[in-house]
């Protein structure tokens, strides 16, 4: 009688050998369908209710609603091309914005990690052993082989991997705001320390030219101690008033050398480059009419206050994923495995294995451990809240500290103005009277010195209002929008 031999199992049989694995995938599916999620459901807190501005600038300045192109690059408003290309250079070029760019791609990655928690582990493996025995008169050996592949899955039954994905996009969303804030900074940081270059440009250009006037004065002085029709008391008076003003100048290169180095550490570039983006230029004057909006449209324009609001979300997801920590965990796991004694007896399947385990387990004593996790997640929820709402105080106070010094910035310098006017027009007649011999010098440098101090003071006024303008569209957060598309497909 022929003893029929079995027809070997390939590979592709592994799982048809095995009915109760087959099922597994589905298995798992309806279980995690069915499940729910602990925690906390975030909720936005309420926005203030204020719709004004207590410190109104509207009625002197024309202010009204901030479009979005005025916010994105609110320094064009200023008129100068050399500062749009510093600007545009930092925002592109700066250390401090390619760390906070590393930052999201490091928060992007953690977000993409947390996403694959809760997925299926699947692995493989494959094994080869010998084994041999020698005696006097025989060498005997042995080879084994076995191939296994694996999978397991703990099942997310209430939610607390959820939570964790949740508090993720919520933190991914936080480090993208804290970037557009970095643009906002870096972009009022820059035009800032450039008004300070202009303003020390133009005190030094007001000193040089007070400095020829007195140098004037002082070589008049001296032909008219040679006529005898002055002392050389005041010939010393005239030199002394002049070298004065003369040592003003030093101080004030030594202010512009320094401003270009600010511009260079914030650009990332050397003082070389730096040098080749500054030409001549005179110092910017800020529009007449500016456009602020209402207290509402800061809230949603400061990437500041949008951080704050989306940690607040992450952290109260946190709480869900201290709660989902109290109840029962579900792991699934199963396995297909074949050994033989030749590589490739593993494809026909010499011995298989498969097995599919289940595994519930759940916290039945841990002295308290869990509960204060929770209490502990939930007293940082509390604390960001406060942070958060602590943010949209110092948003919409920035904004009316701003709009306080634009209006008196402009009140001050129209007063300087007047007052430059008329110190000029008395260091005129001054001048025409002390050539023709009828006032003496000390009315002479009197004057002068008026003129170079009320003409000073006009020089940081003009770089003060300038200032107060770059300060309110930081306050507003302006200057990240021009970038928010790159931002958000990055995410």
């Amino acid at each position: 009688m022929k003893t029929r031999t079995p027809k070997p199992r390939t590979g592709r049989r592994w799982l048809a050998a095995s009915p109760r694995f087959a099922l597994f995938l589905p298995t798992l599916a309806c279980l995690s369908m069915a499940a729910c999620t602990v925690g906390p459901d975030y909720k936005r807190p309420d926005e203030p209710t204020q719709t004004d501005w207590y410190n109104n600038a509207g009625a002197k300045n024309g202010t009204g609603k901030a479009d979005a192109a005025h916010l994105a690059q609110w320094w064009k408003q200023l008129g100068d091309p050399t500062l749009d290309k510093l600007i545009e250079t930092a925002l592109s070029n700066s250390p401090t914005i390619q760390t906070a760019q590393a930052r999201l791609r490091e928060s992007r990655a953690r977000r993409n990690l947390q996403s694959v928690q809760d997925a299926p582990n699947v692995s493989g493996g494959l094994s080869a052993s010998r084994n041999g025995t020698r005696t006097d008169t025989t060498n005997t050996s042995s080879h084994n082989f076995s191939a296994s592949l694996d999978a397991s899955w703990e099942i997310d039954i209430f939610g607390g991997q959820r939570r964790a994905l949740e508090a993720a996009d919520a933190s991914l969303a936080a480090t993208a705001a804290d970037l557009n804030a970095t643009r906002v900074s870096l972009a009022a940081e820059v035009a800032t320390d450039y008004i300070a270059l202009r303003t020390d440009q133009v005190r030094l250009a007001v000193a040089r030219a007070n400095l020829i006037s007195r140098d004037q004065t002082t070589q008049l002085t001296e032909w008219r101690n040679q006529a005898q029709l002055v002392s050389g008391l005041e010939v010393n008076q005239a030199r002394s008033n002049a070298e004065q003003t003369r040592s003003t100048v030093p101080a004030l290169v030594r202010a512009i050398e320094d401003d270009k180095l600010t511009l260079a550490l914030l650009l990332g570039l050397s003082r070389t480059e730096v040098e080749a983006l500054l030409p001549e230029g005179s110092l910017p004057m800020p529009p007449a009419t500016i456009a602020v909006g209402i207290p509402a449209d800061t809230l949603r324009q400061r990437p500041d206050v949008m951080a704050a609001e989306r940690r607040l979300a992450a952290q109260t997801a946190q709480i869900g994923v201290a709660e989902a920590a109290r109840y029962p965990s579900l792991k699934l796991s199963g396995s297909i495995g074949a050994e033989a004694l030749s590589l490739g007896g593993l494809l026909s399947g010499d011995i298989l294995t498969n097995s599919l385990v289940a595994g519930l387990a759940a916290p039945i004593f841990d002295a308290g451990r869990i509960t204060q996790n929770i209490e502990i997640q939930s007293a940082v929820q509390e604390q960001t809240l406060i942070a958060y709402r602590q943010t949209v105080n110092q948003a919409l106070n920035d904004v009316e500290k701003a709009l306080n010094a634009w209006v008196r910035s402009s009140e001050r310098l129209q007063v300087l103005q007047g007052a430059v006017d008329a110190a000029r027009e008395a260091a005129r007649l001054a001048t025409i009277r002390f050539q023709a011999g009828q006032t003496d010098l000390l009315t002479q440098l009197d004057t002068q010195r008026t003129q170079l101090t009320q003409e000073e003071l006009l020089a940081g006024a003009q770089g003060d209002r300038a200032n107060t303008l770059i300060q309110l569209y930081k306050a507003l957060g302006g200057g990240w929008q021009a970038n928010a598309a790159n931002t958000n497909s990055a995410q």
